[in-house]
Protein backbone atom coordinates (compact mmCIF):
# COMPACT_ATOMS: atom_id res chain seq x y z
CA UNK A 1 0.00 0.00 0.00
CA UNK A 2 1.05 3.66 -0.55
CA UNK A 3 1.80 5.93 2.60
CA UNK A 4 -0.26 8.05 2.99
CA UNK A 5 1.73 10.38 5.99
CA UNK A 6 1.93 14.11 4.80
CA UNK A 7 -0.91 13.65 1.89
CA UNK A 8 -3.24 16.33 1.78
CA UNK A 9 -6.96 15.02 1.31
CA UNK A 10 -9.94 16.47 1.07
CA UNK A 11 -13.77 15.07 2.21
CA UNK A 12 -17.13 16.94 1.51
CA UNK A 13 -20.03 16.30 3.63
CA UNK A 14 -17.38 15.16 6.36
CA UNK A 15 -19.63 16.37 9.37
CA UNK A 16 -21.40 12.76 9.66
CA UNK A 17 -21.86 9.80 8.43
CA UNK A 18 -19.17 8.43 5.44
CA UNK A 19 -17.17 11.51 5.43
CA UNK A 20 -16.64 12.02 9.32
CA UNK A 21 -15.42 8.08 9.05
CA UNK A 22 -13.08 8.31 6.22
CA UNK A 23 -11.62 11.40 7.55
CA UNK A 24 -10.90 9.47 10.64
CA UNK A 25 -9.37 6.30 8.82
CA UNK A 26 -7.42 9.31 6.06
CA UNK A 27 -6.16 10.61 9.66
CA UNK A 28 -5.19 7.48 11.37
CA UNK A 29 -2.63 7.02 8.13
CA UNK A 30 -0.78 10.08 8.88
CA UNK A 31 -3.06 12.41 6.51
CA UNK A 32 -3.19 15.94 6.21
CA UNK A 33 -7.31 16.23 6.04
CA UNK A 34 -9.67 19.09 5.92
CA UNK A 35 -13.21 18.50 6.43
CA UNK A 36 -15.19 20.37 4.26
CA UNK A 37 -19.39 21.36 4.82
CA UNK A 38 -21.88 23.73 5.71
CA UNK A 39 -21.49 24.55 9.42
CA UNK A 40 -18.07 25.54 10.72
CA UNK A 41 -19.77 24.88 14.06
CA UNK A 42 -20.20 20.99 13.35
CA UNK A 43 -16.90 20.71 11.58
CA UNK A 44 -15.07 21.72 14.53
CA UNK A 45 -16.74 19.38 16.97
CA UNK A 46 -16.05 16.76 15.08
CA UNK A 47 -12.01 18.01 14.30
CA UNK A 48 -11.71 18.38 18.09
CA UNK A 49 -13.17 14.36 18.51
CA UNK A 50 -11.30 12.98 15.59
CA UNK A 51 -7.63 14.92 16.79
CA UNK A 52 -8.57 13.59 20.70
CA UNK A 53 -9.49 10.25 19.38
CA UNK A 54 -5.81 10.10 17.52
CA UNK A 55 -4.20 11.61 20.28
CA UNK A 56 -5.63 8.72 22.86
CA UNK A 57 -4.79 6.15 20.20
CA UNK A 58 -1.41 7.00 19.81
CA UNK A 59 -0.63 7.05 23.32
CA UNK A 60 -1.88 3.61 23.58
CA UNK A 61 0.17 2.43 20.96
CA UNK A 62 3.16 4.07 22.44
CA UNK A 63 2.95 2.53 25.52
CA UNK A 64 2.47 -0.32 23.14
CA UNK A 65 5.41 -0.46 21.76
CA UNK A 66 7.52 0.48 24.97
CA UNK A 67 6.36 -2.69 26.52
CA UNK A 68 7.11 -4.70 23.16
CA UNK A 69 10.39 -3.83 20.95
CA UNK A 70 9.42 -6.84 18.45
CA UNK A 71 6.27 -4.48 17.68
CA UNK A 72 5.78 -4.01 13.66
CA UNK A 73 7.78 -1.55 12.17
CA UNK A 74 5.08 0.41 10.12
CA UNK A 75 2.63 0.18 13.41
CA UNK A 76 5.53 1.20 15.78
CA UNK A 77 6.91 4.54 13.21
CA UNK A 78 3.12 5.37 12.49
CA UNK A 79 2.18 8.86 12.94
CA UNK A 80 -1.22 10.40 13.52
CA UNK A 81 -2.50 12.80 11.13
CA UNK A 82 -3.89 16.55 11.48
CA UNK A 83 -7.14 17.96 10.64
CA UNK A 84 -8.68 21.24 9.65
CA UNK A 85 -12.54 22.22 9.27
CA UNK A 86 -13.33 24.52 6.26
CA UNK A 87 -17.04 25.72 6.09
CA UNK A 88 -18.47 25.85 2.30
CA UNK A 89 -21.16 26.00 0.16
CA UNK A 90 -19.55 23.99 -2.53
CA UNK A 91 -21.91 24.54 -4.82
CA UNK A 92 -20.92 27.93 -5.64
CA UNK A 93 -17.85 28.40 -7.92
CA UNK A 94 -16.44 31.40 -5.47
CA UNK A 95 -16.26 29.49 -2.06
CA UNK A 96 -14.71 26.65 -3.90
CA UNK A 97 -12.17 28.47 -5.57
CA UNK A 98 -11.73 29.69 -1.28
CA UNK A 99 -11.49 26.50 -0.46
CA UNK A 100 -9.06 24.85 -3.12
CA UNK A 101 -6.92 28.27 -2.88
CA UNK A 102 -6.69 28.49 1.06
CA UNK A 103 -5.57 24.53 0.74
CA UNK A 104 -2.60 24.88 -1.69
CA UNK A 105 -1.74 28.07 0.48
CA UNK A 106 -1.82 26.28 4.07
CA UNK A 107 -0.23 23.12 2.05
CA UNK A 108 1.35 23.55 -1.10
CA UNK A 109 -1.15 21.37 -2.86
CA UNK A 110 -4.32 18.49 -3.21
CA UNK A 111 -3.34 15.29 -3.53
CA UNK A 112 -6.66 13.94 -2.57
CA UNK A 113 -9.81 14.61 -3.52
CA UNK A 114 -12.85 12.66 -1.61
CA UNK A 115 -16.64 14.20 -2.97
CA UNK A 116 -18.43 12.65 -0.38
CA UNK A 117 -21.32 15.30 -0.03
CA UNK A 118 -24.76 14.18 -0.71
CA UNK A 119 -28.32 15.36 -0.87
CA UNK A 120 -31.78 13.62 -1.52
CA UNK A 121 -34.87 15.37 -2.16
CA UNK A 122 -38.20 15.25 0.15
CA UNK A 123 -40.24 14.20 -2.65
CA UNK A 124 -38.73 11.06 -4.51
CA UNK A 125 -41.94 10.61 -7.48
CA UNK A 126 -40.83 12.45 -10.51
CA UNK A 127 -44.67 13.29 -10.97
CA UNK A 128 -44.36 15.38 -7.92
CA UNK A 129 -41.36 16.76 -7.49
CA UNK A 130 -40.74 20.66 -8.15
CA UNK A 131 -38.45 22.33 -10.35
CA UNK A 132 -36.28 23.91 -7.83
CA UNK A 133 -35.70 20.86 -5.59
CA UNK A 134 -34.78 18.96 -8.45
CA UNK A 135 -32.00 21.77 -8.84
CA UNK A 136 -30.77 22.02 -5.47
CA UNK A 137 -30.21 18.00 -5.78
CA UNK A 138 -28.32 18.29 -8.85
CA UNK A 139 -26.28 21.00 -7.38
CA UNK A 140 -25.49 18.86 -4.38
CA UNK A 141 -24.49 15.73 -5.99
CA UNK A 142 -23.64 16.70 -9.75
CA UNK A 143 -22.35 20.41 -10.35
CA UNK A 144 -19.93 20.52 -6.70
CA UNK A 145 -18.23 17.42 -7.60
CA UNK A 146 -17.52 19.25 -10.98
CA UNK A 147 -16.58 22.42 -9.55
CA UNK A 148 -14.21 20.73 -6.91
CA UNK A 149 -12.54 18.73 -9.82
CA UNK A 150 -12.37 21.51 -11.68
CA UNK A 151 -10.49 23.49 -8.97
CA UNK A 152 -7.65 21.00 -7.79
CA UNK A 153 -7.47 19.85 -11.68
CA UNK A 154 -4.69 22.28 -12.74
CA UNK A 155 -2.79 21.66 -9.32
CA UNK A 156 -2.90 17.80 -9.82
CA UNK A 157 -1.61 17.81 -13.88
CA UNK A 158 1.33 19.76 -13.16
CA UNK A 159 2.48 17.45 -10.33
CA UNK A 160 1.17 14.94 -13.03
CA UNK A 161 -0.33 12.74 -9.52
CA UNK A 162 -3.58 12.98 -7.74
CA UNK A 163 -6.49 11.02 -6.86
CA UNK A 164 -10.64 11.99 -7.36
CA UNK A 165 -12.90 9.49 -5.38
CA UNK A 166 -16.48 10.53 -5.84
CA UNK A 167 -19.18 8.60 -3.36
CA UNK A 168 -21.67 8.02 -6.10
CA UNK A 169 -24.72 5.74 -5.19
CA UNK A 170 -26.14 2.11 -6.05
CA UNK A 171 -29.02 4.46 -7.17
CA UNK A 172 -27.18 5.20 -10.33
CA UNK A 173 -27.51 1.43 -11.65
CA UNK A 174 -30.66 0.90 -9.79
CA UNK A 175 -32.55 3.59 -9.16
CA UNK A 176 -36.12 3.54 -7.68
CA UNK A 177 -38.64 5.14 -4.86
CA UNK A 178 -35.93 4.78 -1.51
CA UNK A 179 -33.50 7.83 -3.17
CA UNK A 180 -35.97 9.61 -5.64
CA UNK A 181 -35.90 10.44 -9.09
CA UNK A 182 -33.37 13.41 -8.22
CA UNK A 183 -30.95 11.79 -6.35
CA UNK A 184 -30.54 8.69 -8.87
CA UNK A 185 -30.17 10.62 -11.96
CA UNK A 186 -27.71 12.87 -10.35
CA UNK A 187 -25.62 10.12 -8.83
CA UNK A 188 -26.00 8.98 -12.28
CA UNK A 189 -24.41 11.67 -13.89
CA UNK A 190 -21.52 12.09 -11.46
CA UNK A 191 -20.68 8.46 -11.94
CA UNK A 192 -20.51 9.47 -15.36
CA UNK A 193 -18.41 12.32 -15.02
CA UNK A 194 -15.80 10.26 -13.02
CA UNK A 195 -15.47 7.64 -15.80
CA UNK A 196 -14.89 10.87 -18.32
CA UNK A 197 -12.08 12.06 -16.03
CA UNK A 198 -10.23 8.49 -15.86
CA UNK A 199 -10.60 8.20 -19.92
CA UNK A 200 -9.39 11.62 -20.49
CA UNK A 201 -6.50 12.14 -17.49
CA UNK A 202 -5.57 8.80 -16.64
CA UNK A 203 -2.32 8.93 -18.92
CA UNK A 204 -1.45 12.36 -16.91
CA UNK A 205 -1.18 10.57 -13.22
CA UNK A 206 -4.86 11.15 -11.99
CA UNK A 207 -7.09 8.32 -10.84
CA UNK A 208 -10.93 8.87 -11.00
CA UNK A 209 -12.89 6.53 -9.03
CA UNK A 210 -16.24 5.57 -8.67
CA UNK A 211 -17.86 3.92 -4.94
CA UNK A 212 -21.53 2.97 -5.45
CA UNK A 213 -22.30 2.31 -1.96
CA UNK A 214 -25.92 0.82 -1.37
CA UNK A 215 -27.64 1.26 1.81
CA UNK A 216 -25.65 3.23 4.20
CA UNK A 217 -26.41 3.25 7.73
CA UNK A 218 -26.12 7.51 7.99
CA UNK A 219 -27.88 10.35 9.39
CA UNK A 220 -29.83 10.30 5.79
CA UNK A 221 -31.78 7.37 6.88
CA UNK A 222 -34.20 9.89 9.22
CA UNK A 223 -35.20 11.75 6.39
CA UNK A 224 -36.34 8.60 4.49
CA UNK A 225 -40.28 8.32 3.61
CA UNK A 226 -40.65 4.93 5.80
CA UNK A 227 -37.52 5.73 8.22
CA UNK A 228 -35.64 1.91 9.16
CA UNK A 229 -35.65 0.68 12.19
CA UNK A 230 -32.38 -0.02 14.39
CA UNK A 231 -32.57 -4.10 13.77
CA UNK A 232 -32.82 -3.18 9.77
CA UNK A 233 -29.94 -0.05 10.09
CA UNK A 234 -27.72 -2.95 12.25
CA UNK A 235 -27.84 -5.36 8.27
CA UNK A 236 -26.74 -2.37 6.11
CA UNK A 237 -23.79 -0.85 5.14
CA UNK A 238 -21.49 1.04 7.67
CA UNK A 239 -19.90 4.16 7.56
CA UNK A 240 -17.02 2.87 8.38
CA UNK A 241 -17.33 0.24 5.44
CA UNK A 242 -17.49 2.58 2.97
CA UNK A 243 -14.65 4.89 4.29
CA UNK A 244 -12.16 1.50 4.22
CA UNK A 245 -13.15 0.65 0.36
CA UNK A 246 -12.44 4.75 -0.05
CA UNK A 247 -8.85 4.42 1.80
CA UNK A 248 -7.97 1.33 -0.55
CA UNK A 249 -8.72 3.73 -3.19
CA UNK A 250 -6.68 5.89 -2.39
CA UNK A 251 -3.90 3.75 -0.96
CA UNK A 252 -3.20 1.78 -3.70
CA UNK A 253 0.31 2.50 -5.53
CA UNK A 254 -0.23 5.04 -8.13
CA UNK A 255 0.32 3.22 -10.93
CA UNK A 256 -3.27 1.15 -9.67
CA UNK A 257 -6.61 2.67 -9.73
CA UNK A 258 -10.06 1.27 -8.90
CA UNK A 259 -12.07 3.12 -11.63
CA UNK A 260 -15.72 1.73 -10.00
CA UNK A 261 -16.33 0.05 -6.58
CA UNK A 262 -19.65 -1.13 -5.75
CA UNK A 263 -20.28 -1.92 -1.70
CA UNK A 264 -23.82 -3.77 -0.99
CA UNK A 265 -25.02 -5.15 1.93
CA UNK A 266 -24.91 -8.88 1.99
CA UNK A 267 -28.17 -8.80 3.34
CA UNK A 268 -30.93 -8.36 0.66
CA UNK A 269 -33.91 -6.62 2.82
CA UNK A 270 -38.04 -6.20 1.26
CA UNK A 271 -38.17 -2.59 0.58
CA UNK A 272 -41.83 -3.06 -1.23
CA UNK A 273 -43.45 -1.53 1.67
CA UNK A 274 -40.65 1.29 1.41
CA UNK A 275 -41.93 1.91 -2.17
CA UNK A 276 -45.05 2.33 -1.22
CA UNK A 277 -44.52 4.73 1.31
CA UNK A 278 -42.31 6.50 -0.88
CA UNK A 279 -44.51 7.15 -4.28
CA UNK A 280 -46.85 9.23 -2.65
CA UNK A 281 -44.88 10.93 -0.11
CA UNK A 282 -45.81 14.67 -0.82
CA UNK A 283 -48.43 13.90 -3.42
CA UNK A 284 -51.12 16.68 -4.09
CA UNK A 285 -54.62 16.34 -2.30
CA UNK A 286 -55.76 15.76 -5.60
CA UNK A 287 -54.32 12.71 -5.47
CA UNK A 288 -55.62 11.07 -2.66
CA UNK A 289 -58.33 8.96 -4.45
CA UNK A 290 -56.00 7.47 -6.54
CA UNK A 291 -53.84 7.14 -3.29
CA UNK A 292 -56.67 5.07 -1.97
CA UNK A 293 -57.28 3.07 -4.83
CA UNK A 294 -54.02 1.69 -5.18
CA UNK A 295 -53.83 0.33 -1.36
Amino acid sequence: MQSLTEKVVIITGAGSGIGKAAAAAFAARGARVVLVGRRQAVLDKVVAELSASLQSGQNDLNSHNSQNVKSDFNTKNRRPGQLWAFAADIARRSEVNALIGWAIGEFGRVDILVNNAGSASRTLNARWIEEEEWDQVQEVNLKAVFLLTQAVLPGMLSQQNGTIITVSSLAALRPNLLGGAAYGAAKAGVRNFMTYLHNTFRNEGIRSTSILPGEVNTPIMDNRANPPDVHIRENMVQPEDVAEAILLCASLPSRTVIEELIVAPTYQRDISGDLEVSRWKNAPPSCQAEREKSR
